[in-house]
């Protein structure tokens, strides 16, 4: 607001300076022809200036001359985005301009000049007072002679470069030109590489004493300078500093620049506690008197790694006479500790915003206090307690954000019955933390006064039935009812709203019926049900759905032939992901083979169905995907070899539990970012390609995207479910088939492989002697197979192996021991080897047997010399160990006189104490005899 109302007032002075650029006088001949010649030059595809034409050019589009001298003074060529790209200016700017030499205001931004360079002699049109190149895809360093225009107020170059030819070094800009643009009132230089001049940036710009207005976000800044090298920056309102690289603390001069109302220095790497720019409290009260920070209105400092609290910062802004703040941006910080009660003394606050930080405790009761309130965002904190009945007090709020918190108690009517104004409300509870118990209790009666877009109820009790209140909110857009403990069907009454959705997440309830499909959606909108006991049919929604999570319910029967057809987003591309889940249904049929017009999606989760048949060949045409899981169903026949030449980018391939056979294609090998391969539970047959050990995404540092998603991985010998670390795992199963052959060699090349598993197949040969070079495997499973020889003796470096099966195999010798392997000591990991021995299994190694039973003759000579021997040593280091440890006390006694004293004054006081005891015992024993006889005496 503080930035618009600056430029506003600086647009105003130049049309003031420029005489009322009302048209009452002929235009000037040779002005006119000055514009037909730039007309000339400039691609117009939109045919923008065909009102170039005629005798008065005062009123040609763009144009506008002074009303006492028809002189030109000024020119407007940008483009509106209701323009289109079409719509963009492009060509060659002439110097005919140069025969405008009254005009003062020129406006080239929004436009496409293809990467041609800013004119120099932009730089000899000295009445400029306005100049904006903005976004105008021009490239090149910012020439110089912009520093002769002496008399300009405003100059706006943000982005003006084309992204295209932007990366070279000819592109870095220094600022030495703005030295003389003493008349500076407003410097945008937004996007712009500045990098050169990061040492001498502040000293450059505070060297114009008038100006008002400054933008260097994103300017490849690197240094934030711990003083002011001067005073001049008096005028100064606004300061952009943001998306830069600082990597500093906050410096004191920003909040002793006394007009400065508007503060940005968002995505800058800050650290330490915002309080780090006040040396002591007394900096901050004289602050507060001289009006610095009293004067703020807009204060931006998210997105970067401050810490500490703000009780007192938010108490010394609180404790201004008239607080002008009302932009309060903290978000995405490490800030801490409660949120104070003097919060409730910013009166002119509209938007607070403190979401993802680490701040404790409830919400004060005092947010009741800001009536001007209109943002609120305190999501992603660690925040509990109840939320204040206050809270219904801000009757001007638009848009609350208080999710993921640990709040507790009751939400009722009574905290939204005010809130006439609002349009998105979100209040949930962090679904990892246990015992949250927040009760979301409103009447079934009560009738809202608002009309909400977003609402989001998640991790507390909504339920258990289907809120009734919702039943006007026909504006919704985006409507989140996770884990509610909502059950029932869904009324009628919310079909019939008939809304047009975003995002519809009513995940993790108990919610069942059927759904109807007259639901429509937005472009690009996701519908999450995962997680209920909906049944029927698979819905089709003849709308822009492109992410579809029906995992864990009840659908049956086949999937539907025109699914491309009917849901057209999931064939288009788009940027972004495309994800369909339909894990843990009923479905049943064949995959048909419209699945290949699904050409752009990502995710296809069919697994855990009764699907059958063989994958048809469509399947080719889906060349994005990245996670392919099939398990868990009916089909049949061989592995396509064409998987790994179509999806070259799979993430995770699973066909675990069907019905599978032929040989493991070889090409599989090709898939260089496959880092979960799940063929378990099939009748594949042949030998394991030896090439597996070439999937280099597990043999290298995970380089993988951060994705979420749900899938099942046999792992230490149960199946865990996986989501948001699913990317970080590194799985072959091949168990349960007919394989035969040896184990591949190349497979120990693999060297981020955490679970392994080839059991219950018909493999021979030996394990393979460097297994321990697979040094962060945590799962191998080798068992029920016919593998022979000796188990290697690497296989005691695997130092992260916790989930060892060997059992029901042909091996033979010594088990290794040491390392990870003295921790895996249950027998039947090497049960049914019969030509094992060693530890952990009861049979002894033929070398173990003569050590427990030593032969006569030589031997027991040897041995009783052994143990003689042995002896002697005892006794010589008893003797040693008595001495080190006698001298080491008693002599430290002897030589320190305050430890002696020290000693014995405290043997004695024990001493002293113990003969006190004996003393009491010894009189309460003759008082209890004593006691006795005269009781015996006297019957």
């Amino acid at each position: 607001m503080a930035t618009s109302i600056a430029s506003v007032h600086l647009l105003f002075l130049v049309i003031m300076a420029s005489g009322f650029p009302f048209h009452n006088a002929a235009c000037i001949e040779t002005e006119k022809e000055a514009l037909l010649k730039l007309k000339q030059g400039l691609l117009d595809p939109s045919h923008r200036l065909s009102s170039w034409d005629g005798d008065d050019c005062c009123k040609w589009r763009g144009v506008a001359c002074s009303n006492r001298t028809g002189h030109v003074i000024k020119l407007n060529l940008r483009s509106l985005e209701d323009d289109g790209i079409d719509g963009k200016f492009g060509g060659e700017i002439s110097h005919s301009l140069l025969e405008l030499k009254y005009l003062n205001y020129l406006d080239l931004s929004m436009n496409n000049f293809e990467g041609t360079k800013i004119p120099k002699f932009i730089g000899s049109m000295e009445r400029l007072r306005y100049l904006n190149l903005s976004a105008a895809s021009f490239s090149g360093r910012i020439p110089p002679q912009l520093g002769n225009l002496s008399r300009l107020i405003y100059l706006d170059l943000k982005e003006y470069f084309d992204l295209n030819t932007y990366s070279d070094e000819s592109s870095q800009n220094d600022l030495q030109w703005i030295s003389g643009l003493s008349s500076f009132r407003h410097l945008n230089l937004e996007g712009v590489n500045l990098s050169i001049a990061s040492a001498y940036w502040l000293q450059a710009v505070s060297m114009l004493p008038s100006l008002s207005e400054l933008h260097l976000s994103s300017c490849g800044l690197s240094l934030l300078p711990s003083s002011l090298p001067s005073s001049n920056l008096t005028s100064l309102s606004v300061l952009v500093l943001s998306i830069n690289g600082f990597n500093s603390t906050i410096p004191e001069w920003l909040f002793q620049l006394r007009n400065l109302v508007y503060l940005d220095l968002s995505f800058d790497n800050l650290e330490g506690s915002i309080l780090d720019a006040f040396p002591n409290r007394t900096s901050l009260e004289k602050l507060k008197m001289v009006g610095s920070l009293c004067q703020l209105k807009t204060l931006i400092l998210s997105e970067n790694n401050l810490n500490g609290e703000i009780t007192e910062l938010i108490d010394v802004l609180s404790g201004c006479s008239n607080s002008s703040l009302e932009h309060l941006n903290l978000g995405f910080n490490k800030l801490g500790g409660v949120l104070p009660n003097s919060i409730g003394n910013l009166y002119n606050l509209q938007s607070l915003l403190l979401w993802e930080n680490s701040f404790v405790g409830s919400i004060p009761n005092s947010i009741g206090n800001l009536s001007n309130l209109k943002e609120l965002y305190l999501s992603n904190n660690q925040m509990s307690g109840t939320i204040p009945e206050t809270f219904g007090q801000l009757n001007e709020l638009v848009a609350v954000d208080v999710s993921e918190n640990s709040w507790e108690g009751v939400l009722t009517e009574s905290h939204l019955s005010n809130l006439k104004h609002i349009k998105d409300l979100a209040i949930s509870n962090n679904p990892l933390l246990p015992n949250q118990t927040l009760v979301i209790n409103i009447s079934s009666e009560w009738i809202p006064p608002f009309k909400l877009k977003y609402l989001e109820l998640g991790s507390c009790q909504v339920g258990p039935a289907f809120p009734v209140w919702l039943r006007n909110q026909n504006e919704l857009n985006i409507l989140i009812l996770r884990d509610a403990e909502i059950s029932g069907t869904i009324p009628d009454w919310f079909w019939k709203l008939d809304l047009e959705l975003d995002q519809l997440n009513l995940r993790n309830n108990q919610l069942s019926g059927r759904i109807p499909n007259s639901l429509r959606f937005t472009s690009q909108s996701s519908v999450h049900l995962k997680g209920n006991q909906f049944s029927g049919s698979l819905p089709l929604w003849s709308s822009n759905v492109s992410r579809l999570n029906l995992r864990n319910n009840l659908f049956s029967g086949p999937i539907h032939s025109d699914m491309g057809e009917r849901m057209p987003m999931l064939t288009e591309h788009s940027r972004i992901v495309v994800h369909v889940d339909l894990a843990n249904n009923n479905l049943s049929g064949e995959l048909p083979s419209s699945v290949g017009s699904l050409m752009f999606i990502v995710f296809l989760t069919l697994s855990n169905n009764h699907l059958s048949g063989e994958l048809p060949s469509t399947l080719q045409n889906c060349t994005y995907l990245r996670n392919l899981d099939l398990g868990g169903n009916r089909f049949s026949g061989n592995i396509p070899a064409w998987i790994a030449q179509t999806m070259p980018s799979l993430w995770i391939l699973r066909f675990r539990s069907n019905l599978f056979n032929g040989s493991i294609p070889s090409q599989l090998c090709s898939l260089s970012s496959l880092h979960i391969l799940d063929l378990a539970q099939n009748n594949l047959s042949g030998s394991i390609p030896s090439c597996l050990g070439n999937l280099s995404a597990m043999a290298s540092e995970i380089e993988l995207f951060r994705y979420e998603g749900d899938s099942t991985v046999l792992t230490k010998g149960r199946e865990d479910s996986y989501r948001s670390i699913l990317y970080l795992v590194n799985s072959i199963d091949l168990s349960n088939n007919a394989l035969s052959g040896d184990v591949p060699g190349g497979l120990t090349n693999l060297s981020t492989l955490g679970s392994l598993n080839l059991s219950i197949n018909h493999l021979t040969g030996k394990i393979p002697t460097n297994i321990g070079q697979l040094q962060r495997l945590e799962t191998l499973d080798l068992s029920r197979n016919q593998l022979s020889g000796p188990i290697p003796a690497g296989m005691a470096s695997l130092t992260f192996l916790n989930h060892l099966n060997l059992s029901y195999n042909n091996l033979s010798g010594r088990i290794p021991t040491g390392n990870q392997l003295q921790a895996l000591d249950d027998p039947s990991i090497y049960k049914d080897n019969p030509a094992l021995c060693g530890r952990p299994i009861t049979t002894r190694c033929p070398g173990d047997y003569e050590a427990l039973n030593p032969p006569g003759g030589d031997d027991e000579d040897e041995d009783e010399d052994g143990a003689e021997f042995e002896m002697k040593w005892f006794y010589l280091s008893m003797g040693i160990g008595f001495v080190v440890g006698f001298w080491g006390v008693c002599g430290t006694l002897v030589v320190m006189e305050s430890w002696r004293q020290a000693y014995f004054r405290g043997v004695y006081k024990m001493i002293e104490w113990i003969i006190l005891v004996i003393q009491l015992n010894v009189a309460r024993l003759l008082q209890r005899k004593l006691n006795l006889g005269r009781s015996q005496s006297r019957t």
